[in-house]
């Protein structure tokens, strides 16, 4: 099975925004081009997961990551949009399909019980809140977590805008990583209205890494894309 080399969130870019980039945007008919095409640009692979129930839309399944794992050494980020009744057991089916780190909501009862077990297996854990969610709900997971995701759009629609929150957000966000001092690496992100003229402000606020979709998959030069988001100044 492909992998990342061992260590590889340590070795992620500190200098520049780290390019996430979701498969959802990706061409799911010409997904071994996608990859290979994207693969010179991208460092994390992003995968939502939505079960229709905690999120209104259906996305993505465990053989559709075993496809990318095959063809794919980048580290695949999972995104669970997910309700309880099914977390644990997705929790594992996306580890045995070859995810690196696996993102639960804080929203879910058992998302402290998903947190762990995600490290039983001896993946990187994540959290996600959605837009509305007060920040202090991520505070009991915070040491647990490798990278916050907070969400900037209603959850699993595209095609959104950014909410006017969500660059304060990120800053307060960075403030409470910082405050917690929690000895291993941890990531601010920023998902949903990623658009052009909203990836600058989330930068500059201090999200680390942002997801990208239409805006790297459907960039007429992705080369050019990457460096401008490379270029962007951060907090």
């Amino acid at each position: 099975m492909n992998r990342p080399a061992s260590g590889w969130f340590d070795c992620l870019p500190t200098h520049r925004c780290i390019g996430e980039f979701s498969m959802w945007s990706a061409d799911l008919g010409n997904l071994a081009r996608d990859i290979e095409r994207i693969g010179p640009h991208a460092d994390i692979l992003h995968v939502d997961v939505a079960d229709g129930v905690f999120a209104p839309a259906f996305l993505f399944f465990p053989d559709l990551v075993s496809v990318i794992r095959a063809r794919s050494s980048l580290p695949i980020h999972v995104h669970l949009m997910v309700d309880d009744a099914i977390l644990l057991s997705q929790v594992e089916q996306f580890a045995d399909a070859g995810a690196d780190l696996i993102s639960i909501h804080v929203e879910c009862t058992l998302a402290m019980e998903a947190v762990k077990g995600i490290r039983a297996r001896g993946l990187l854990a994540g959290a996600v809140l959605k837009v509305d969610t007060p920040l202090e709900a991520v505070s009991p997971l915070l040491a647990e977590l490798s990278m916050v995701t907070l969400l900037g759009t209603a959850i699993g629609v595209k095609g959104k805008g950014l909410d006017e929150a969500g660059p304060a957000r990120i800053s307060a966000m960075r403030g409470m990583v910082a405050a917690a001092n929690t000895p291993h690496r941890q990531i601010v992100a920023a998902d949903g209205g990623i658009r052009e003229n909203a990836v600058p402000l989330l930068v500059s606020s201090g999200a680390q890494t942002v997801v990208m979709g239409s805006l790297a998959f459907g960039a007429p030069n992705l080369g050019q894309r990457m460096a401008w988001l490379h270029d962007l100044p951060g907090p």
